[in-house]
């Protein structure tokens, strides 16, 4: 008779029945009276203990090679002896369902270019890895939640352009049919018809892609974007309500589900920020940050990396806070549709958040006004023509509204105090990266 199949984690309620695991060759320690063999699942491990007995059981576990897929049968018995909590499993029937092939491409010693190489394992073999995936399923789970209590509507939008967005710089070209398409670096145009289509509030989570040639620890070619857009806003500080409350809720059920296993795994708290997070105007970010001697030369626009983590560092020691809201950047380094407030052209109504000095988000109200953004189009040196079909959703009475876009690996990546966000992408795409 076929047992069914009892996860790892469940076996203490199956004390003195015969049960079967199916999971990976963890370890294998064959001594010369006794074979011991660790199985892992993906909810925890379990020790196989057999004494040697020349049988056919003794052959099948020699033969074993570290992460063979398997289904052992057995008794599970309490082993006080034993670490994995206190059980163990006395097999009556082993087979391998898949074995691996020996010896393995990746061991705990391994660089991360090379686990990169073989992430299907790398991710298999570290419960930190298996970790952060149940983290991002749950961190999405609190932003969709907060969406749909706000009555945001999900949208899917296309990931094919027929022209180049935004400026036409760091997008991917390819061939369509007898003719060239785009890859998005942003659904912004395309959640902007939506709130022109009467959709009050659009939330997405979808693949982002961007031709930037960046070897950094936080760009990538292809990115998971958070992005949502509101309408009927009375300004650009409704849009950071909904974000700050939104990882607010996010955040908390993360720490509520999690907590406990990321402060093993990672070593870092899931702290949940309080609400509001503060907020800074980029000419109080360059006056703070030159006063520390950022910037000697005053010739830098909009923040590096350097002052990013700098102006961080200075908010959580005034205020204790993680997160700053970087408001009123120059119209120069924005793009054309951000709206600019009308008592100073020079700045948008736009905002990046970061947290622990990392950016993570940009945002801004947008302008809804047909003439005034082609105005700013043109200021751009912007041809209107490939714009078309984006600028006739301003031409019949669209209201006005804003939004963000949010980097989801990125907020991992600071979450759970990684190095890169290689480590926060179950397949990372880069410059040099376009496999596995």
């Amino acid at each position: 008779m076929i047992q069914s199949r009892v996860h790892v984690a469940d076996l203490r309620e199956h004390v003195g029945r015969t049960v079967s695991v199916c999971g990976w060759v963890n370890t294998l320690r064959l001594q010369r009276k006794m074979q011991f063999v660790i199985v892992r699942d993906s909810t925890g491990m379990v020790q196989v203990t057999h004494t040697r007995d020349d049988g056919p059981l003794e052959a099948q576990l020699e033969a074993l090679t570290l992460e063979s897929a398997v289904r052992i049968t057995g008794r599970v018995v309490d082993a006080a002896q034993v670490k994995l909590d206190g059980l163990e499993i006395v097999p009556e029937q082993v087979e391998v369902l898949n074995p691996a092939a020996t010896p393995l491409p990746i061991d705990e010693h391994t660089g991360l270019e090379q686990r990169l190489d073989w992430r299907f394992l790398d991710v298999r073999r570290r419960p930190a890895a298996q970790l952060l995936f149940a983290v991002q399923t749950t961190l999405e789970q609190g932003m969709r939640e907060y969406a749909y209590a706000q009555g945001a509507t999900e949208m899917h939008t296309p990931k094919l352009m027929g022209t180049a967005s935004e400026s036409g710089a760091e997008v991917f070209k390819l061939g369509y049919f007898d003719r060239s398409a785009y890859l998005a670096q942003s659904p912004q145009f395309y959640k902007q018809m939506a709130i022109s289509a009467g959709i009050e509030k659009v939330f997405e989570i979808g693949p982002v892609f961007r031709a930037e040639p960046s070897f950094t620890s936080r760009h990538a070619t292809e990115f998971t974007g958070v992005d949502v857009e509101l309408a009927w806003i009375d300004g650009v500080e409704d849009v950071m309500a909904f974000e700050e409350q939104m990882l607010a809720h996010a955040i908390t059920k993360v720490a509520d589900v999690h907590g406990e296993a990321i402060r093993e795994h990672f070593g870092v708290e899931a702290a949940v920020p309080t609400t509001p997070f503060p907020r800074i105007t980029m000419a109080q970010a360059h006056e703070v940050l030159r006063e520390g001697g950022w910037d000697p030369e005053g010739v830098k626009v909009d923040l590096d990396p350097e002052g990013e983590r700098s102006i961080s560092a200075h908010i959580k020691e005034a205020t204790g806070h993680e997160f700053v809201f970087i408001t009123h950047y120059p119209a120069v380094i924005r793009p054309f549709y951000h709206m600019r407030p009308a008592d100073d052209p020079s700045v948008t109504l736009s905002f990046d958040l970061l947290w622990k000095g990392l950016e993570v988000t940009t945002g801004a109200q947008r302008e809804h006004r047909y003439d005034v953004l082609l105005k700013q189009a043109a200021e751009k040196g912007m041809s209107t023509k490939p714009l078309q079909d984006y600028l006739n959703a301003f031409r019949y009475g669209c209201p006005p509204h804003g939004g963000l876009g949010m980097g989801l690996g990125r907020v991992l990546m600071v979450m759970l105090g990684l190095d890169s966000i290689r480590e926060a992408t179950f397949l990372f795409r880069g410059p040099n990266r376009l496999t596995p």
